[in-house]
C-alpha cells in the first residue's frame, strides 16, 4: 500500500481538490458542514488520503479491501455515499462520518456544545484580571493585559483619553473608547455621568492630568470605579494608533 505524507505537495494539492469537492457537495444537496471544525478537517484529510492511495474518495470511516484486482469500500461508501443521502442525513441530520449535516442539526449542536471561551490571558484567570481592573493605579503593562482580556470577553471596561484632540490625533492607545478632554469636563459632564457606575480607565500623557481628574471624579462626583493609567501613554508599550 502506498505510504502518504500529508505534508507532501501531492497530498496538499489533492486536499485542495477535496475541499472544493466538499463545498460543491454541500451546495448540491443543501447541507452544511459539521460545526466542529476538527471533525470536518479530519474527514477531509481521510478522504484525501483515500483519493491519493485508492484513487477514489472512499469514506474514511469504513474498511477498504481489494477484490478482483480493484479496491472497494464496504457498503459502497464513496463520498457522498448513498446511505448518507437517502437515510442518515434525512433521518439523523448528519452523515456517519460527521462531515455533512443539516442546518437544523448544526444549530442544535451549537446549542448543546457552546464553543469554549478563553478563560485566561497571559496566564491570569478572570479573578486575577478583575483584581487588576479594580486597582486605582494601573501600569502600562497591566492595561495591555486588560485590553487583551476585554477582547477575549473576560473583563468589561471603557478606556477614556482625557488629553486634548491634537494629542489624541498624534497618538492614542488602540482600544480607546472615547476622547473626553479634561479641559472640557464641565461641558461634557453629561457624558461623564454616563460612566459613573461603569468601570473606566482614564489616561493622559504621563499620568498627572488623569490622576488629578481621577480624584475629582471620585471626590466631587462620587465615581467609585475609575482607574488611572499611572504613568500615562508614555509608559504604554502596546499597540498605538495615529491619525
Amino acid at each position: 500500500m502506498k505510504a502518504v505524507d500529508i505534508n507532501s505537495p501531492e497530498f496538499q494539492q489533492e486536499f485542495l481538490k477535496t475541499e472544493k469537492f466538499a463545498h460543491k457537495t454541500v451546495e448540491q444537496f443543501g447541507w452544511t458542514f459539521h460545526p466542529d471544525e476538527e471533525i470536518v478537517e479530519r474527514v477531509l484529510k481521510g478522504l484525501t488520503n483515500n483519493k491519493v492511495v485508492y484513487r477514489k474518495r472512499f469514506c474514511p470511516c469504513f474498511p477498504i479491501e481489494e477484490k478482483d484486482g480493484r479496491y472497494v469500500s464496504s457498503d459502497n461508501r464513496i463520498c457522498p455515499c448513498p446511505q448518507a443521502i437517502k437515510e442518515e442525513i434525512p433521518n439523523e441530520g448528519v452523515c456517519h462520518c460527521g462531515i455533512f449535516c443539516t442546518n437544523e442539526f448544526a444549530q442544535n449542536y451549537n446549542k448543546e456544545h457552546p464553543k469554549k471561551e478563553a478563560r485566561e490571558v497571559e496566564g491570569l484567570n478572570v479573578g486575577e484580571l478583575e483584581r487588576i481592573l479594580e486597582k486605582e493605579q494601573i501600569l502600562g503593562e497591566e492595561l495591555e493585559i486588560l485590553l487583551k482580556a476585554r477582547e477575549a470577553g473576560l473583563v468589561d471596561f471603557k478606556l477614556i483619553d482625557i488629553r486634548e484632540p491634537f494629542e489624541n490625533q498624534m497618538m492614542r492607545i488602540k482600544g480607546t473608547d472615547e476622547l473626553l478632554p479634561i479641559s472640557r469636563v464641565q461641558y461634557d459632564l453629561d457624558k461623564w455621568m454616563q460612566y459613573k457606575d461603569k468601570r473606566i480607565i482614564i489616561y493622559c500623557h504621563v499620568g498627572s492630568r488623569s490622576g488629578y481628574l481621577q480624584r475629582a471624579l471620585q471626590q466631587q462626583l462620587g465615581f467609585t470605579k475609575v482607574g488611572n493609567l499611572t504613568y500615562g501613554i508614555a509608559d504604554y508599550y502596546g499597540e498605538i494608533e495615529r491619525g
